[in-house]
């Protein structure tokens, strides 16, 4: 029985160290997406641990009517697939800024609100043997103001960053 034991362990432990890969400690690029209009965001992600990381976007976003500018904090979760595979899912949010100005109907309406959000993050990257990092995801967004028309606003985005 001992050894019945002792040989689950080891295989539990086994398997959870074939899972374990090498994220890099530090990685910086861009992430492109659209919600509410095509925009960009300067990305920085940070190991916290073997398959954990926070990552911290600066970006802004541009439609016709609106434009915003937005900082995200988000709490990663990072799991391998194979080989450079990863996926990856996260939680967090951020402060966005945005402006409108346009005219309805002969009305012009122009103002300007701060705001909250929180995020989810889901996706999946490859991590090339070079330090390249490319990666495509889902961030449903969830946002704390009554100036918006909707309270949730899905983003897709592809990323491509520089791992040091």
């Amino acid at each position: 029985m001992k050894k019945l034991i002792l040989s689950a362990i080891m295989l539990v432990g086994l398997a959870f160290t074939v899972q374990a890969q090498e994220i890099s400690k530090n990685a910086i690029g861009l992430r492109l997406g659209d919600n509410d209009g095509f925009g960009g965001e300067i990305t920085y992600q940070r190991a916290l641990s073997d398959n954990n990381r926070l990552e911290l976007d600066l970006g802004w976003r541009n439609s016709k009517d609106v434009d915003a500018i937005k900082l995200a904090g988000l709490y990663q979760w990072v799991w391998n697939i194979d080989g450079g595979f990863n996926w990856y899912a996260g939680v967090g949010g951020g402060l966005a800024n945005s402006s409108y100005d346009y005219n309805r109907g002969g009305q012009r309406y122009d103002d300007s609100y701060t705001y909250l959000f929180a995020a989810g993050d889901i996706g999946i990257e490859y991590n090339f043997d070079i330090p390249l990092l490319l990666s495509l995801d889902f961030r449903p967004e969830v946002y704390f103001t009554d100036k918006v028309n909707k309270d949730f606003g899905p983003d897709i985005a592809l990323g491509i960053k520089y791992q040091f």
